[in-house]
């Protein structure tokens, strides 16, 4: 397919002594935000996330835009990265079969696909018990892989729920099993309240790569309690290595009160170099994308 990453983007295992980072300050970053960016000025981002080195970004989600307007263009937004930047791993997220109809309108090859296991959230999230919404996206991650789509299967509130408490891992590995048997060739686990811990990451990704040897694994941490890089390194040690970060340590879920922004992208470059990993990811030049966003939004950001 022309533009289609290759394996270090895209799907296949990395390089050694290499992590790739997937970039979600435009998606999961602005989704609580108040000032709507323009088109145009996620163009202008995407420019900067791609000369600081940044090889796949999550460009938005396909969601109701009277629901969720900072997702607005999100279909105009996708065609004009993947004509400008073809060798970035563009991605959207979707959530339902309308979400999926417009993404494969927009010729995506990369999707994800998110479900979470924790009850309350879900009902919040979708409007669906927890059950009837895996269900659900089962069947959409079917219909995306035999329209020619790449999918990663997200699990929300992997590591727990703040209105339930720890989320059983029996039920977290039973929905990855369903996601992967679907055809997801990525899992991504996703701490989507913010109460992992370092020790809950080793296990459960032990758990998940034992259950799913032959899907690719990654992680969607978020900082709450100051625990993000300490779970990154905790994913890193039990052999994660893709994982989700923001520019400037933007994002938290409108669904989940109090959750703090994801992982600073620049933070996770600083570790990785720190300890001998590479990211392809230059400093100087994401710093530029940080003080683009503190124009935008008018505040400062994590640095």
């Amino acid at each position: 397919m022309p533009g289609t990453p290759g394996p270090e983007a895209g799907g296949g295992p990395a390089a050694p002594g290499f992590v790739l980072l997937e970039e979600q300050s435009l998606r999961d970053g602005l989704q609580n935000e108040a000032r709507l960016l323009t088109v145009a000025e996620k163009l202008e981002l995407v420019g900067l996330l791609a000369a600081a080195g940044i090889r796949r970004i999550q460009v938005g989600s396909f969601v109701d835009p009277r629901r969720m307007p900072q997702m607005a263009g999100t279909g105009e937004l996708v065609a004009q990265v993947q004509a400008d930047w073809p060798h970035l791993l563009c991605s959207a997220l979707v959530l339902n079969a309308r979400g999926l109809e417009r993404a494969l309108a927009c010729g995506m090859h990369h999707l994800s696909l998110s479900v979470s296991v924790a009850e309350s959230h879900s009902r919040r999230n979708v409007g669906r018990a927890a059950a009837d919404a895996l269900d659900d996206m089962v069947a959409l991650v079917r219909g995306a892989v035999a329209a020619g789509v790449r999918v990663r299967a997200g699990v929300q509130c992997a590591f727990g729920c703040l209105q339930e408490g720890d989320v059983d891992e029996a039920t977290v590995l039973a929905a990855v099993k369903r996601l992967a048997a679907a055809g997801a060739a990525e899992i991504n686990l996703a701490d989507t309240a913010g109460l992992a811990t370092p020790f809950q990451v080793r296990r459960l990704v032990a758990r998940v790569r034992a259950a799913v040897p032959e899907a690719r694994l990654s992680l969607h941490l978020h900082d709450t309690g100051g625990q993000g890089l300490a779970n990154l390194a905790a994913g890193y040690g039990a052999g994660v290595r893709l994982f989700d970060t923001a520019a400037g340590g933007l994002g938290g879920c409108p669904f989940v009160e109090g959750v703090a922004g994801n992982v600073a992208t620049e933070e996770a470059v600083r570790f990785f170099e720190a300890i001998g990993v590479a990211t392809g990811v230059d400093l100087a030049a994401l710093a530029q994308v940080v003080r683009r966003y503190e124009a935008l939004l008018g505040r400062t950001l994590v640095r």
